[in-house]
Order: C-alpha cells, then structure tokens, then sequence
C-alpha cells in the first residue's frame, strides 16, 4: 500500500471491511443499487456469516497496512446461522482487548449491525468510520523486531 508522499498531503485512511453475506452485504449492494454515496475508503470482503471472520484476518488486516476494520453482521436474533452474530460478538470483545495491547486504538476495530434493508446505515457507519480514523491519523506500524543471534555450538 502506498504512503503519502508528499508532505501536508491529505491522510486518506484504508479500511477493510468483513461483511455478512446476507444482511451488511446485501446492505451494501443496496446502497450502491440506491446510488447512495459513500466514502470509498472501504475495501469489503464478503464473508457467509460474521461469526467467520477469525481474529487472523483481522489482526493480519491491520499488518498489511489498514487503517481500520470493520465488522458487519446480522441484527442480534436475526442471524441465518442462528448465533453466527453472537460468536462474533464473543471474538470483537476478544479483539478490542488483543489491539489495546498491541499498541492499536480500540477505535480503529467496529463492529456494527446491519440489516439487509439498510442501505443507508452503511452510508452512515462507513463514512462515521472514515472520519474517526482520519482523526486518529494513520496506523503507526512498528517494525518487526530482528530475531535473536542465536550462538551455535558444534556437540
């Protein structure tokens, strides 16, 4: 991904976004069916249920240089596979814990609720994201520490 060049250029965040693929999903489609506008900051990976999304991709997300993620699921109750959307409530509070001791603000982790229906909510819940991270700034990524020189001994 690249980094700003130039500087006192516009920080522009990047945001991954794991969506349902029956309700947030659809949402989405929606709004862009609706030509309702949205910033387009957002990359959307389609997952069948948001209980799906593993902490890996998230975790590995935010190593390949996103600003930001996004959750989106069914309403609680509502879940095609009955309790997918609780599953990835369980693993979104397991997260906020894992990216605080990281280093990595909680804001920069969301998950949100949003039914197929409502292609506006996306609209307001990508653009709200969009703006908060662009406030937090960009993602400071440290650099991976460099293994320990082990000394090896003949036996």
């Amino acid at each position: 991904m690249s980094e700003l060049v130039q500087i006192g250029a516009k920080f522009e965040p990047r945001i991954v976004a794991f969506f349902c693929n029956w309700c947030t999903y659809l949402a989405a489609d929606l709004a862009g069916t609706s030509r309702i506008k949205y910033a387009p900051n957002t990359r959307v990976i389609r997952v069948m249920c948001s209980g799906r999304v593993d902490p890996q991709f998230v975790l590995d997300a935010f190593a390949k240089g996103a600003d930001g993620v996004l959750i989106g699921g069914c309403h609680p109750n509502d879940c095609h596979y009955q309790e997918g959307n609780y599953k990835a409530l369980r693993r979104f509070h397991l997260l906020k814990r894992m990216v605080r001791q990281m280093g990595i603000e909680e804001e920069r982790l969301r998950l949100e609720w949003i039914s197929a229906a409502e292609g506006d909510r996306v609209r307001v819940v990508i653009n709200d994201m969009v703006e908060k991270i662009r406030a937090l700034g960009p993602l400071k990524r440290q650099p991976a520490p460099e293994p320990a020189a082990e000394e090896v001994t003949a036996a």
